[in-house]
C-alpha cells in the first residue's frame, strides 16, 4: 500500500516521500509511530501545503550533514582493547563500540548508521569505517585498533586444586617419616586393607585341650 512519510526513516526515505510498503508494516509500525500517513487525497493536500516547509528542513539537514562529514573525515578514532600475542582481540569492536567512542568525541551517531568491515573487528590494525549521514551523504573515518598489554601475576600453586594441594602436604609429611603415601586421586580402592587379617593370622592358635581343663584323675580305693 502507498504511504507518505511524515518523518525521515533511514531505511525507507525522507519526510514527504511517497513509498509503497506492505500493509502489515504500515499498520503495525509506520502508522502507530506516526512515521507515515496513508496515501489519500486528504494527506496529499496536507503535504502540498507543507511542501515549502519540508524543503527548507531538507536543505538545512543537507547543510548539517555536509559539515558533519568534514569533521568526521578529519577524525582519527583510536580504541585500545585486550589482545593476544598474535593480535587477536579478547572480544570485538562493534558498531555500538564505535557509537560509544564517537559520543565521547562529541558526535551522536546511531549505531545502525555505522558500517564496519565484516560487521565486527576482531584483530588489531587500521581500518576505514563508513558513517551514513542525511540522504546519500556519508563519511569515511579512520580507526586504529590497538592492543592493550595484559599483565599476568605469577602466583605459587596457581593452577592447583585444593585436593592436589592436600596431596602435596601429605607427600611431604610422608617423606619426613619415611613412609610412602599415594595421592588421593591415585589410590587403588580395589585393594583391601589386609592388615587386620594379617594380625589375626599371626596370633598363635589356642588348642582345644588348652582351653578345656583336664578332668581330675580317679583315685583308686
Amino acid at each position: 500500500m502507498k504511504v507518505i512519510l511524515n518523518k525521515d526513516l533511514s531505511t525507507l526515505g525522507e519526510e514527504g516521500d511517497i513509498k509503497d510498503v506492505a500493509k502489515g508494516y504500515a499498520r503495525n509500525f509506520l502508522f502507530p509511530r506516526k512515521i507515515a500517513l496513508p496515501y489519500t487525497e486528504g494527506t496529499i493536500h496536507l503535504f502540498e501545503a507543507r511542501k515549502s516547509e519540508i524543503e527548507a528542513r531538507k536543505a538545512q539537514k543537507r547543510k548539517e550533514a555536509s559539515s558533519l562529514k568534514e569533521r568526521l573525515e578529519t577524525l582519527e578514532l583510536s580504541i585500545t582493547m585486550p589482545a593476544g600475542p598474535n593480535g587477536k582481540l579478547y572480544g570485538a569492536v562493534t558498531s555500538q563500540t564505535l557509537a560509544d567512542e564517537l559520543l565521547k568525541q562529541g558526535f551522536e551517531i546511531e549505531r545502525k548508521r555505522i558500517e564496519i568491515p565484516g560487521n565486527t573487528i576482531k584483530n588489531v590494525g587500521r581500518y576505514k569505517i563508513v558513517i551514513k549521514l542525511y540522504g546519500n551523504e556519508q563519511a569515511e573515518t579512520s580507526l586504529a585498533v590497538l592492543a592493550q598489554e595484559v599483565k599476568t601475576e605469577e602466583k605459587p600453586a596457581e593452577h592447583k586444586t585444593r585436593r592436589h594441594h592436600r596431596d602435596e602436604v601429605k607427600a611431604e609429611a610422608a617423606a619426613d617419616t619415611g613412609a610412602v603415601t599415594a595421592p588421593e586421586d591415585t589410590v587403588d580402592t580395589s585393594v583391601v586393607d589386609t592388615s587386620a587379617a594379617t594380625a589375626q593370622d599371626e596370633t598363635p592358635a589356642v588348642s582345644a585341650s588348652a582351653e578345656t581343663p583336664a578332668a581330675p584323675e580317679e583315685t583308686q580305693a
